[in-house]
């Protein structure tokens, strides 16, 4: 079953497409963080502004610099021991489509501690967006059921995965972390 909705998913974001899933957080909407079109289709239909910043989700911390171009070595001690959910805005973001990246230069990316979507990153090779699936400015969905069925007709494919869990999830820390090493909370 999980590796079936690996695969069906993987297809979508292989094609541009955006996917519906659930995260180590709440439901989000995810594509291609390396692609741009990919990211306007998102947020397209969360009916986003642009400038709104996206969270990236990575599999395993070794990738970071890939995608950022000064990571503070505290950073790596923040991911290993943070209890919950936890996404670190940086500064310096690089490989990424130019509509993931904020206006300036900083991207938020979570280190993502969740079997669907490490297995997911890890066969896709690339970041994954992860954006709450509600239309912009609504509440964030605390489980499938709360996700509206707007968004759930307007995605690509709906991961088939965790849909009866009625945990009410909430969003991750979100904490900016400049190059010196200096951090400070943006919602806890």
């Amino acid at each position: 079953m999980l590796k079936e909705e690996i695969n069906k998913a993987l297809e979508i974001l292989k094609t541009g497409g955006v996917i519906l899933y659930p995260t180590d957080t709440i439901w989000g909407l995810g594509c291609d963080a390396t692609n741009e079109e990919a990211v306007d289709k998102l947020l397209k239909i969360k009916n986003r502004p642009a400038e709104k910043s996206l969270i990236v989700l990575l599999d395993t911390d070794n990738k970071l610099q890939s995608y950022v171009s000064e990571v503070p070595d505290v950073a790596y001690d923040l991911i290993e021991y943070a209890e919950n959910p936890l996404t670190i805005i940086f500064s310096g973001a690089k490989n990424l489509a130019k509509n993931v990246i904020n206006t300036d230069g900083s991207v938020g990316i979570r280190v993502v501690k969740h079997d669907f979507c490490t297995q997911l990153i890890q066969r896709f090779r690339k970041p994954v967006v992860s954006t709450s699936a509600n239309i912009s400015g609504a509440s964030s969905p605390k489980n499938f059921d709360d996700v509206d069925e707007e968004i759930k007709g307007a995605v690509d494919y709906i991961v088939d995965f965790e849909q009866e869990n009625r945990a009410n999830k909430k969003p991750s820390t979100i904490m900016k972390l400049s190059p010196g090493g200096q951090f400070e909370f943006i919602r806890k």
